[in-house]
Formats: structure tokens, sequence, C-alpha cells
């Protein structure tokens, strides 16, 4: 019962639900690149490059011809699917270049919040300008009056 208790208190922490939450957020990310990906990007791409389907590039090792990817991977032949690896490589760029942008924005905002959230504890005195406690009355080391 006690492993239940700390499990219990495991899930149901912040950073455990948070990342929940984000993995969630990510693979429903995924997706939509994907198709980004392969119903958006890559059919334009396609026609410039005369028409070429790139997820149904493949190397063949069977010997066999097969009019497909589909077509050699029902027939178990072994295959080398550079196209897909293709279209992988783009969502991936993609996915880089959207994290980069979203982390870049984060450590701005926490930037401008360290900024805003420090306050100086250190002054300098105005007779022999040796920093100080910004609550100090007197100098400790020229003794002068504040």
């Amino acid at each position: 019962m006690k492993i239940i208790q700390e499990f219990k208190e495991f899930a149901v922490r912040g950073n455990v639900v948070d990342m929940a939450v984000g993995i969630l957020i990510g693979a429903a990310f995924g997706k939509i690149v994907n198709s980004l990906v392969n119903d958006i990007i890559m059919p334009p791409i396609s026609i410039i490059t005369g028409k070429i389907d790139f997820s149904n590039l493949y190397i063949n090792f069977s010997g066999i011809h097969y009019n497909s990817l589909a077509d050699a991977k029902a027939a178990g032949a072994a295959t080398l699917n550079y196209g897909i690896f293709v279209n992988n490589l783009i969502s991936f760029f993609i996915v880089a270049v959207c994290v980069f942008f979203i982390v870049k924005q984060i450590n701005k905002l926490k930037r401008n919040e360290d900024v805003a959230s420090v306050a100086p504890t250190q002054k300098s005195c105005p007779y022999c300008f040796a920093s100080i406690s910004i609550k100090a009355t007197r100098c400790p080391h020229c003794t002068s009056q504040l």
C-alpha cells in the first residue's frame, strides 16, 4: 500500500502532469508537421522535380521489379526507403526550427523577468566609493554618515 501512495504522490506532482501535457501536445504537433510536409510541402516539390513522389523513392535489393514501395513491402522485399527518410528529415527540420523559436521566446521572457525582479543590494559610498549595503546608514570603510 505504501508503494501505491508513493505512486499517487509522484503522478499528481506538478512536473509529471506538465510533462504529460507536453508529450501529448508534442505528439499532436508531430502529426501536424507530418501533414504539413506530406500534404503541403512535398507536392509542390514533387511538381518541380518532375512529379517525383518522394515517399515512393526506394532502392530494391531483391532484384525483382515492383511498381511501388507498397508492392515491394507487401512482397517482403528488402528495400532502402530513402524517400521516406527525406520526408522525415524535412519534418525534423520544421520541428527543430519551431522549437528553436519557442525556446528563444521563452529565454527572452525569462531574461526580462530576471532583470525586473533583481533589486540592487549594493550601493557606492559617495565619499570613498566603496561598495556597501544599500541599507547602510554609515560607511563601514570610511565611517561617513550616509
